[in-house]
């Protein structure tokens, strides 16, 4: 197991460097007109109980608690080895939010170790942090639907200006001429949100690749063709 090593005042303090709680998903989607959405966790210490604080925040990172979406319990025990599950529900405040693309919010935990019997211990209570979009059941698609493949890149000086028509947000991660330099590249990853436009700094290519990230996580890659300074994705 690894373990990070503080001198401090010469006293010796150690701490795990590893979360205890796990989520089973790297990013959150509830559906309109759903009940709820649940979100597994896991404690995947199994010496050790951690107790597992939740909160919603919004766009702003700003801690939400009357809604439009709550996550209940706000703080719940897991045994080592220990299952739980987070629900996350809607008030009547959801229909104040955009019918015609999505709202994004961030889901957080933060775990909790117990008390140590140890004196000169530092714990240190690490905090997982995804995103959560709200999806209006207004734009609902059929599961694997592909929108990412109508982004529009439009050359710049010295990278793209990426349109986005869609009513989703779309994170991208990588940009090359290849499918695998997308993939590799050391792009930093860019979120851009629905019916907007953002621009990047890139090399700019003959035939562009985007590689995204999708609902469950994957990240498929697209192929663009350009017409002067225009490149759409090629359909398939």
């Amino acid at each position: 197991m690894k373990k990070i090593v503080f001198l401090l005042f010469g006293l010796v303090i150690t701490t795990n460097s590893y979360a205890a709680i796990s989520l089973d998903r790297t990013r959150a989607i509830y559906e309109g007109g759903a009940n709820a959405l649940v979100i597994n966790i896991n404690n995947d210490n199994k010496q050790l109980p951690y107790l597992a604080q939740t909160w919603i925040e919004n766009d702003k990172d700003e801690k939400i608690e009357t809604g439009p979406l709550i996550a209940t319990p706000l703080v719940q025990r897991l045994d080592p080895g220990d299952k739980g599950l987070i629900k996350i529900s809607t008030t009547p405040d959801i229909d104040q939010l955009p019918n015609d693309r999505e709202t994004l919010f961030y889901f957080n935990v933060r775990e909790v170790p117990p008390k140590s019997e140890d004196n000169n211990v530092l714990q240190i209570a690490l905090h997982t942090k995804i995103k959560l979009f709200y999806r209006p059941k207004e734009i609902l698609r059929e599961p694997n639907a592909v929108w990412q493949d109508q982004l529009i890149l439009n050359k710049v000086t010295n990278g793209y200006k990426i349109d986005n028509p869609t009513p989703y947000y779309i994170t991208l991660f990588g940009i090359g001429g290849t499918e695998n330099e997308a993939i590799d590249s050391d792009f930093d990853s860019v979120m851009i949100a629905p019916k907007s436009s953002i621009t990047i700094k890139s090399k700019v290519y003959s035939t562009p690749y985007l590689s995204y990230i999708n609902d469950y996580g994957g990240r498929p890659t697209i192929k663009f063709k350009c017409q002067v300074d225009r490149c759409v994705a090629e359909k398939k």
